[in-house]
C-alpha cells in the first residue's frame, strides 16, 4: 500500500478527514452543554437546532452545480473552511439564533466535505484501492475523534466554551488554507458530469444508501437514549463506551476494507444486516446493563461495514457519474433523518421497544436486497 500512501490525493483527504472528524467530534461533546449551561436553551431550542443542522445533508446534491464554478478538490477545502468557521463563532453567539446560524454553516461544511471525500476516494483510487482507503480514513476519522476529546478534557480546566470553540475552530481553518494551496488532482481522471444523475440502473445502490440512512437514525436517536433512558448509563459511562468504540474503529476499519477486497461487497453487507437483525432485536428484549453496552458496542462496528455500499457502486458505475452521485446519494441517506426520529418518538411513547423492532425488521430487507448485488472481479 505504500504506492497508495505516496499518491497526493491520499495525503490531502487524510489531512481534511482529520480536520472534519475533529469538527464534528468537538460539536457533538460540547453542544448540549454549552446550550444549557452558556446559552441557556430548553429542549424546544435543540430540537429546532438538531433538525436544521440535517437541512445540509439534504442539498448536497447542489455541490453538483457548484462544480460548475470550483474544483472538487477546492469544494473539499471550502468545506473545511466553512466547518472550522462555524465552530469557530459557536461560542461569541451563545442565542438560540446565534446558535443556530452556527451549527447551519459548519454542517454544510461537514456534509459537503462528506460528499466530494466519497467522490474523490471513488475517483482516484481503483476498485482494489478503494476499500482499503476508505478503511483507513475510518481509522484516522476515529484517532481524531480520541484526540480532541483528550484536548477538550484537558483545556476545560483553564478555557471556558468560546476559548476551546475558538481553538479548535481556528485549527480547522487552518487545515482548509493548507488545502486551498495543494493540488492532488491527475490529469488523467475522467471528467465527471456536471448535472444530477439519476439512473434505473443504479437503483439498488439508492436503496440501500436510503435503507443505511434510516438504520443511521435508529442509532442516532435511540441507542444511547435507550441505554440513559432504561438503564440509567451516567454521562461518564457513555464517554467510556464513546472511547471504546473510537479505539475499535481505529484498529478494525482498515480490516473492513481489506474483507471487502477478499469475500466482496455482498458477503461483507449480508453479515452486517445479519447481524444487526439480532442486534435490534436484542436491544428492544434485553435487560442487563453489560449485554446492552456491548450491543451499542457491536451496533457501532457494523458502522464500518457501510463502506461496502461506495465500493460496490463504484463497480457498477460509469466513471463520470461518481461525483454527481455521490451527492444524489447523500441526499438520499438523509432523507430518513426527517421521517424517522419523529416517527420513532413517538412509537417510543407507545412501547420503547417499537423503534428497535421496526430496525430488525428495516435490517431484513437490506439482507434480501443486497442479496440481489452482482460484481466483477475488481480490476486494477
Amino acid at each position: 500500500m505504500d504506492n497508495i500512501r505516496r499518491k497526493p490525493m491520499y495525503r490531502y483527504l487524510i489531512m481534511l478527514t482529520i480536520a472534519s472528524a475533529i469538527g464534528l467530534q468537538a460539536w457533538q461533546t460540547l453542544f448540549n452543554n454549552f446550550a444549557v449551561e452558556v446559552a441557556g436553551l430548553e429542549g424546544k431550542h435543540v430540537g429546532v437546532i438538531q433538525s436544521v443542522r440535517e437541512i445540509p445533508g439534504f442539498l448536497t446534491l447542489l455541490a453538483i452545480y457548484v462544480m460548475l464554478i470550483i474544483k472538487e478538490h477546492r469544494l473539499s477545502a471550502l468545506s473545511i473552511l466553512l466547518l472550522g468557521i462555524g465552530l469557530s463563532v459557536t461560542g461569541v453567539f451563545p442565542t438560540f439564533t446565534g446558535l443556530m446560524i452556527a451549527t447551519l454553516i459548519s454542517s454544510f461544511g461537514f456534509h459537503y466535505y462528506e460528499t466530494t471525500n466519497q467522490s474523490l476516494t471513488l475517483q482516484y483510487f481503483n476498485t482494489l484501492q478503494a476499500p482499503w482507503v476508505i478503511g483507513r480514513q475510518y481509522s484516522i476519522a476515529a484517532a481524531s475523534n480520541i484526540g480532541v476529546g483528550l484536548f477538550i478534557y484537558l483545556v476545560s480546566f483553564f478555557l471556558d466554551y468560546s476559548q476551546t470553540y475558538m481553538a479548535i475552530g481556528l485549527f480547522i481553518v487552518g487545515i482548509a488554507v493548507w488545502g486551498f494551496f495543494q493540488n492532488p488532482e491527475q490529469a488523467d481522471m475522467a471528467l465527471q458530469r456536471k448535472k444530477m444523475v439519476l439512473r434505473k440502473k443504479y437503483w439498488l445502490f439508492y436503496f440501500l444508501t436510503f435503507m443505511a440512512g434510516a438504520r443511521r437514525q435508529i442509532f442516532i436517536a435511540f441507542a444511547v437514549f435507550l441505554l440513559v433512558k432504561q438503564f440509567e448509563y451516567s454521562v461518564k459511562e457513555v464517554t467510556i463506551l464513546f472511547v471504546v468504540n473510537n479505539v475499535i474503529k481505529y484498529y478494525l476499519s482498515p480490516l473492513i476494507g481489506k474483507s471487502i477486497m477478499r469475500f466482496g461487497e455482498r458477503k461483507v453487507l449480508s453479515l452486517e444486516y445479519a447481524s444487526l437483525i439480532l442486534v435490534f432485536l436484542a436491544y428492544a428484549f434485553v435487560d442487563s446493563r453489560l449485554l446492552v453496552a456491548l450491543l451499542y458496542i457491536l451496533d457501532h462496528i457494523f458502522f464500518g461495514f457501510a463502506m461496502a455500499i461506495q465500493t460496490y457502486f463504484q463497480k457498477v458505475a460509469d466513471p463520470r457519474d461518481i461525483a454527481p452521485s455521490m451527492a444524489v446519494g447523500f441526499t438520499i441517506n438523509h432523507i430518513a433523518a426527517v421521517v424517522l426520529p419523529a416517527l420513532g418518538g413517538l412509537l417510543w411513547m407507545l412501547d420503547y421497544r417499537i423503534p428497535f423492532i421496526a430496525g430488525a425488521c428495516m435490517s431484513a430487507v437490506s439482507l434480501a436486497a443486497v442479496q440481489l448485488i452482482r460484481t466483477d472481479k475488481p480490476v486494477s
